[in-house]
């Protein structure tokens, strides 16, 4: 039977299942790794370089954006590969897609990063 974890249980619980995610993307996923240390760089330079609180949370929040999307194209990635590592149409359809979310999370943060800082 499946534990019911609930108030503070259930939140102590998930900020672990949290942890354990950024864990194994960190360890399992080299564009994550680049891209984190990317953002380890570019977000005190946002924190900087913003001249408004708006500036600096558009600056800091599309780099955020694109470890999200990274997240969730692992995510993809692992589930697609535990159902199987054969080539598949719809296996190689979900990966592109989860890739090319990636990709415009980057995009994003470049059109951000230079609207603000090239107005």
């Amino acid at each position: 039977m499946k534990h019911q974890y609930i108030g503070i249980t259930r939140l102590i619980k998930a900020f672990g299942y949290s942890l354990e995610g950024f864990k194994a993307t960190w360890i399992n996923e080299a564009a994550f790794r680049q891209e984190l240390l990317v953002c380890i760089i570019l977000i005190p330079l946002g924190f900087y370089l913003g001249n408004t609180n708006v500036e600096k949370v558009l600056l800091i929040s599309s780099l955020l954006l694109v470890l999200m999307m990274e997240l969730l194209n692992s995510a993809i990635e692992a589930v697609s590969d535990c159902i199987t590592e054969e080539r598949h149409p719809l296996i190689k359809r979900a990966k592109d897609i989860g890739a090319a979310a990636v990709l415009m999370a980057i995009c994003n943060s470049t059109v951000v990063w230079g609207v603000i800082l090239y107005p």
